[in-house]
């Protein structure tokens, strides 16, 4: 698809907008985007698309594109300058959710995303992509920037955290 793109063939970019716009939507509004959301992702695409140049043949296009999302959710929270307005922006929407998401009850899933919420910044992002985006761990070094071992490292310590802030609930290891 991607060497079509190159080719010439905007259609075939329709067809990885399509393919990867709900990943895109839930990793801008996990990491903070909110109701920004669609604007991050379109913002996310349009800078993807111009930047295809750029992406090195053979490499997954998904971790590319979500580290673009990244960026640009990350500019848009710079420019908003106050975190407690972010933290409010970033009420998960249920239309985000995956119905495997709702199988939860909203008791535990309210105490759990608080619990996230309430990590600092490098920890919060690292378990928001390893376990609310499902991403692996290198998909999780892409989009964030870092290091391997830095994400290993930070969603152990993000992990021991929630464990003690949620003692009495399941804690994935």
């Amino acid at each position: 698809m991607l060497a079509r793109v190159r080719g010439g063939e905007t259609a075939a970019y329709g067809e990885l907008v399509v393919l990867h716009a709900s990943v895109a939507k839930r990793t801008a509004v996990f990491l903070g985007a909110g109701a920004d959301a669609d604007d991050v992702v379109q913002e996310s695409f349009v800078k993807a698309f111009r930047a295809l140049g750029s992406f090195r043949d053979g490499a997954a296009f998904r971790p590319w594109l979500l580290r673009i999302v990244a960026n640009e959710t990350r500019n848009l929270q710079r420019s908003r300058g106050r975190r407690v307005r972010r933290e409010e922006l970033a009420v998960l929407p249920d239309d985000v959710l995956d119905p495997a998401d709702h199988a939860l009850s909203a008791e535990r899933r309210g105490e759990l995303l608080a619990a996230v919420r309430g990590l600092p910044d490098q920890y919060r992002l690292v378990v928001t992509c390893r376990y609310l985006l499902e991403l692996d761990e290198q998909e999780t070094a892409t989009v964030l920037g870092w290091p391997r071992g830095t994400v290993k490292s930070r969603l152990h310590r993000a992990l021991g955290r929630l464990r003690t802030q949620l003692p009495d609930k399941e804690v994935q290891r």
